[in-house]
């Protein structure tokens, strides 16, 4: 077979797929936007000879360990760094290089492991400098790019908020305190589920008792309502949430800060999944992501998934299931006959069993509330490419609108370059509290996914 294998993704789930491929002899093309491989979570730092070691020694190990075993089976990858898949379909893809040109690349079979992007909660000011999202933050720690400056409060929901304020701590940023949305007794009825990884449930235990120790508040069933400031973010208000994430505005307090980090989970990246025209469907919490079976195969048996693509279950799980795409193309490439590639199949998804059973704890209690969607004011910017505000939504919502498509064309949501990263997320909640359907559909994204500078094409055109 003369194509090999395409990998989309740098993170720990295309490195290990790449890794399995290796082991067995086959080369593969690695295709990564960032400049460096391990994506969000083992990318490590952008300049050489920065120690990590605020990360937390777990972290290092398990971030050198991977990069070294990529190293060892390099020579059998083609690793294109800087480069953006812009679309293409069931054989070929369209990518923009590190050079800024449109190149087609074929594949043999085709693993999706673009990772996630964050789930965006439009409440007031939050397109204020100084507002940005959790992840986005500790990124920016793992890289020792930058720091934020003055006192950073933390708001949303799940196990990444005490950790990012640990790390942001032992990196010599001020932290003044962390808002949980949901009750501390909604975490405790999961505690059976999170010792599925005893190890995990540990590290928790020892954050909370690290930013006890050192002053960080941590303050439970509480979230967040505006955010203030003229030029930039002065001030962040917060109030506890019921049940519901209903805030209860006779209790708000306004804490002084010049960074809010706002976590309320994340989306798989399905742009290109959808316009590959893979079969999608919608998680319990309301998010589209693609299909796949037990050897991650997307409803086009030679496409795979893997990582986030697959569901949320963070950097181990993301690189059990690229293992398993990579076993899968392995098989059907005649390079494993069925039994052993079902036999190492089992074994990874047996570690894979009790990651799932965690995670299914911890998404449990992090069930977004439905009153949440109600934070943002009739004047609160939505669609922030488009410059479109909550007022212009409710009236399209009254005049009977009732689908995703309908929306867009009624308000201009995800008409702009992000193509509806930002909006969608809260616009279909909307219409599903609206409509009371789990379906609403969705907006199959055109190409290019992203904008695409004239010049990559002069090469194209001189030689037609």
């Amino acid at each position: 077979m003369s194509l090999r294998p395409v990998i989309v993704g740098g993170g720990s789930a295309g490195m290990a797929a790449a890794i399995e491929l290796a082991g067995a002899g086959v080369a593969s093309v690695l295709v990564d936007e960032a400049s460096r491989l391990g994506g969000v979570v083992y990318r490590g730092p952008l300049r050489a000879g920065v120690d990590l070691g605020y990360l937390g020694a777990r972290y290092s190990k398990a971030l050198k360990q991977l990069h070294a075993d990529f190293a060892a089976c390099a020579e059998h990858v083609d690793v294109r760094l800087g480069s953006r898949v812009v679309g293409g379909d069931a054989q070929r893809l369209m990518v923009l290089d590190e050079h800024e040109h449109l190149q087609p690349l074929d594949y043999s079979h085709l693993l999706l492991a673009a990772g996630c992007h964050e789930r965006a909660v439009p409440f007031p000011g939050w397109t204020l400098p100084g507002v940005m999202l959790l992840g986005g933050l500790q990124l920016q720690i793992k890289s020792n790019v930058v720091k934020p400056l003055g006192g950073t409060l933390i708001a949303g929901t799940g196990p990444l908020l005490p950790l990012v304020a640990c790390q942001l701590h032992a990196a010599g940023a001020k932290v003044v305190g962390v808002y949980e949305a949901c009750a501390f007794s909604r975490i405790a009825r999961q505690s059976l589920a999170l010792m599925n990884k005893p190890q995990l449930f540990l590290d928790g235990l020892s954050m909370l008792g690290y930013m006890k120790l050192h002053g960080i508040d941590m303050h439970y069933g509480w979230g967040v309502v505006s955010a203030q400031g003229e030029a930039e973010l002065s001030g962040v208000s917060v109030a506890p949430y019921d049940a519901h994430w209903q805030a209860d505005m006779s209790r708000v307090q306004r804490q002084p800060a010049q960074t809010l980090a706002v976590g309320y989970g994340f989306i798989p990246r399905t742009q290109l999944s959808q316009q590959l025209g893979l079969a999608h469907g919608f998680s319990d919490d309301g998010y589209l992501r693609a299909d796949c079976n037990v050897w991650q195969q997307s409803s086009l048996a030679h496409i795979h998934l893997a990582g986030d693509m697959g569901g949320i279950r963070g950097g181990e799980a993301a690189m059990l299931t690229g293992r398993i795409a990579a076993v899968s193309m392995l098989h059907q490439r005649g390079v494993l006959d069925a039994e052993q590639a079902i036999e190492r199949r089992e074994r990874y998804l047996g570690r894979l069993a009790a990651i799932t059973r965690f995670r299914s704890g911890v998404e449990r209690y992090t069930a977004r509330g439905p009153a949440q969607i109600e934070l943002a004011q009739p004047d609160t910017v939505i669609c922030r490419c488009e410059q479109v505000r909550r007022e212009a939504i409710d009236l399209a919502l009254a005049q009977g609108v009732e689908d995703m498509a309908s929306l867009k064309m009624r308000t201009r949501v995800s008409m702009g370059d992000c193509q509806g990263r930002m909006c969608v997320g809260y616009c279909s909640d909307r219409l599903r509290a609206a409509t009371g359907r789990a379906d609403v559909g969705w907006l199959r994204p055109r190409f290019p996914l992203e904008p695409i500078p004239f010049s990559a094409f002069q090469h194209l055109g001189t030689e037609a």
